[in-house]
């Protein structure tokens, strides 16, 4: 790992709070991502299982949780099962985690090697009555993969036919939505990291750079400072590509009087960064270019002081389409008329703003959280409002990540360049 340690006492936490959730004589277990393959002997690179990693710390594949806060012997309530080192793996592969290792990580104190964990479950499961399994089960999740999960989940069941299941979803994604303090330091992290790519750029386009030189200099500003890399496929959108809500190629030449679209993140310690910038290829808006980025940043600052205790991401979402919609008549994009015969589902304002303000952040881009629950302290969202005019090959959004507090809310994106004159004299320096 290129990130300094966390620190175990967040996870020896978090495991708390989860079994606080369980019903009596109960275990529970999660399995580490699969290694992808591409073509050949190549593979993807590695990246954990979220609840896993958020239960243990534990950063490596082929590893194993389980959890029994019952079980009548102390050593089996919480045991880590890894994989066994060798010296022919370190030559190979590098090094792995020690059991010693894995115990100062993740603040548990039984860690085994894999090979044992089929002996060891049907010893705890003799005096358990409830299996939590853990699955998949994001809204937006439409993967044909199976994973390690899916696997064990049929595996399970079928060696194990006669107890209750019950699923991990509904109480992971309840817990990873609110933030520990240290969770937010790590975010925090990742947003600085972010930042010092967006003001290295800010002095290096200019016309006639491409796309994807833009993208070698985050990357490389991102890697010096302890981070794996982005959060996500890079969006470096210039022009008429800045309309294009995922565009990716990154293969297009910035050009003279365009505007270029950045929506970037950096990733530190699994924890993701998650921002939008747009700046002029010449270093000046036009005054129309201008208009639409004001427009929006007056919308972003609405969005932001709605980000409060108590609210919901369906109520949060209506009020922002509601200043948005005022913008858009100013901007002379939709009139009066537009508005009295819109639909209830797909409102004017939808035409250029068809996407929505806010998603949850943390140890995926797209977080887990019910989007029907009251936001509280902890709670950590992006805020993203956009207006996209093809025609004009203007598309403007603007993103920060904020943590909300008891009185409000932190913009964790603080300093970062946004005002569009401020923007302007940074890259005229």
């Amino acid at each position: 790992m290129k990130y300094t340690p966390i620190g175990k006492d967040l996870f020896i936490r978090n495991r708390e709070k989860l079994k606080a959730r369980f019903e009596p004589r109960s275990v529970a277990i999660f399995n580490s991502n699969d290694i992808m393959p591409t073509n050949g002997d190549g593979t993807m690179p590695f990246r954990q299982n979220s609840n896993l990693l958020y239960l243990s710390g534990i950063d490596q594949e082929e590893s194993i949780l389980l959890v029994a806060p019952d079980f009548p012997d102390p050593r089996y309530r919480e045991v880590l099962f890894l994989k066994e080192t060798s010296e022919l793996i370190a030559i190979w592969e590098g090094h792995k985690y020690t059991k010693e290792e894995a115990q100062e990580s993740s603040g548990i104190k039984t860690v085994v090697w894999k090979e044992d964990f089929e002996r060891i479950l049907s010893t705890v499961l003799a005096e358990s009555d409830h299996i939590y399994l853990d699955t998949n089960e994001h809204i937006r999740s439409g993967s044909d993969v199976q994973t390690r999960n899916d696997r064990f989940i049929l595996w399970c069941k079928e060696h194990h036919p006669l107890y209750k299941y019950e699923r991990l979803a509904p109480i992971m994604y309840d817990l990873r939505a609110v933030k520990e303090t240290r969770e937010t330091e790590l975010l925090q992290q990742a947003c600085h990291i972010t930042a010092k790519g967006f003001r290295r750029v800010l002095g290096f386009i200019k016309p006639g750079v491409w796309e994807f030189e833009v993208e070698a200099e985050y990357i490389h500003e991102f890697k010096r400072n302890r981070s794996r890399g982005f959060s996500f496929d890079p969006i470096i959108a210039g022009g008429a590509n800045s309309c294009v809500l995922h565009y990716i190629e990154n293969n297009q030449q910035l050009r003279d009087g365009d505007i270029v679209l950045m929506d970037i993140g950096a990733e530190y310690a699994n924890y993701f960064g998650d921002m939008t910038r747009v700046v002029p290829v010449n270093g000046r808006f036009s005054n129309r270019q201008k208009a639409v980025y004001n427009a929006v940043l007056r919308v972003k600052q609405a969005a932001g002081e709605m980000l409060t205790s108590g609210n919901t991401l369906p109520e949060y979402h209506k009020a922002v389409g509601n200043v948005m919609e005022g913008e858009l008549l100013d901007l002379g994009l939709i009139d009066k008329t537009d508005i009295k015969n819109q639909s209830a589902d797909w409102p004017a304002y939808k035409k250029y703003f068809m996407h929505g303000t806010s998603h949850h952040l943390g140890l995926d881009v797209h977080d887990v959280g019910s989007i029907y629950k009251e936001f509280e302290p902890g709670m950590v969202f992006t805020v993203e409002p956009g207006i996209y005019i093809p025609d004009e090959k203007i598309g403007i959004r603007l993103e920060d990540d904020v943590v909300i507090t008891e009185t409000g809310y932190l913009n964790m994106m603080e300093g970062v360049p946004l005002d569009p004159e401020e923007i302007e004299d940074l890259m005229n320096a």
